[in-house]
C-alpha cells in the first residue's frame, strides 16, 4: 500500500526536501507527496485521514518555533512525531529581472525574517510580501521583472527565472527541524528526544516553576522549551518541551503524566522519535 504524505507546497519547498528524506529515512512505502497550502492544511489533512503521513516545520534556529506547527499540535492531540530532520537553509532571491529592478520580495513570513538584514542592507525600499510558502512565492513571481521571491537556490531552476544573489540568511549555520506526523504513536528503539506540552490549572506565582522542577526530576536534559498563548484570555499559556532522552528513558510518558497531571489543565504528549541531525542542500 503506497503512503500519502503532506507537505507544505507547492513542489519545490524545503518541506518538500524534508519530506523526501524524511520518508526515506523512515522507509515509507512508495510514498505520494501532497502539496498543500498553509501549515494548517497539512496537519488538517493528516488529521482528517486524508493522508496517512504528513511533514512541517517545526522550529528555526533563527526564528524559534513555527507558531503554526505548535497550535496545531496542541489543537490536534491525536497527532505524534514520528521523525525529526534538521535541515540547513540556504535562502536565494530569485527573479526574472535584476537587482536594480525590484521593488517587491515575496517569501514565507519566517524567510523573510531570516533575511531581514540583508534586505534592509541591499533592498531597503523594497516591499516584503508574505507567503503560505517559499515555493509559493517563486511561482508568484514568475514572468516578473519587478518581484523577487526568498526560496531555496534550486527554485531557480525554472525556466526564465534567476538566482540574483545567494546565500542571503542573515546567519549561515540556519537551519529548520521538520517532523514527520502521523495518527498513531510509535515509540521507536534508540529514540533521542521527547516532545510535550501542557497548559496549568492557574497562572500563579510559582506554578510554571513547580512544573519544570517536577520535568528536572526525570534527571534528563530539557533541551527546548517555547510558549505559545492559549487564546482564552490574556497571560494564559501552553507550554511546549523538548527533553533529551538516554537509553533507560523507557516510560517516559507515564512518568511525565504522573509528575504534572496534579499541576496541569492538559499535558499532551507528541511521541519520542529520533532526530536526524543536517543533512547537506544546495
Amino acid at each position: 500500500m503506497r503512503t500519502q504524505v503532506a507537505y507544505l507546497g507547492p513542489t519545490g519547498s524545503y518541506a518538500e526536501q524534508a519530506a523526501c528524506a524524511l520518508a526515506k529515512l523512515e522507509t515509507l512505502s512508495e510514498p505520494i507527496f501532497i502539496p498543500c497550502s498553509g501549515i494548517r492544511s497539512v496537519i488538517e489533512h493528516l488529521a482528517n485521514k486524508d493522508c496517512e503521513a504528513a511533514v512541517v516545520p517545526i522550529e528555526n534556529s533563527v526564528e524559534g518555533g513555527v507558531t503554526g506547527t505548535l497550535d496545531s499540535l496542541w489543537t490536534y492531540p491525536e497527532l505524534f512525531i514520528q521523525r525529526a530532520l534538521v535541515l540547513p537553509i540556504r535562502h536565494a532571491l530569485i527573479s526574472s529581472g535584476t537587482i536594480s529592478d525590484i521593488s517587491e520580495v515575496l517569501s514565507h513570513p519566517q524567510a523573510l525574517a531570516q533575511c531581514s538584514n540583508w534586505l534592509n542592507e541591499n533592498l531597503p525600499t523594497a516591499i516584503q510580501l508574505p507567503t503560505n510558502s517559499t515555493s509559493e512565492a517563486v511561482r508568484m513571481v514568475q514572468g516578473s521583472t519587478f518581484r523577487a521571491a526568498i526560496a531555496s537556490k534550486d527554485s531557480s531552476n525554472i525556466k526564465g527565472l534567476e538566482a540574483l544573489a545567494y546565500p542571503i540568511n542573515d546567519v549561515a549555520g540556519n537551519c529548520t527541524r521538520f517532523v514527520l506526523l502521523a495518527n498513531k504513536e510509535k515509540n521507536i528503539e534508540g529514540s533521542n528526544i521527547a516532545s510535550f506540552a501542557f497548559s496549568l490549572h492557574a497562572n500563579t506565582p510559582g506554578s510554571l516553576l513547580k512544573a519544570l522542577e517536577c520535568i528536572a526530576k526525570l534527571g534528563l536534559n530539557m533541551s527546548r522549551i517555547e510558549s505559545r498563548p492559549s487564546k482564552r484570555e490574556l497571560g494564559e499559556y501552553i507550554f511546549f518541551i523538548d527533553i533529551e532522552l538516554e537509553i533507560e528513558s523507557v516510560n517516559i510518558k507515564n512518568q511525565l503524566n504522573q509528575l504534572l497531571e496534579p499541576l496541569c489543565e492538559n499535558v499532551i504528549y507528541f511521541g519520542s522519535y529520533k532526530n536526524t541531525q543536517r543533512i547537506e542542500t544546495t
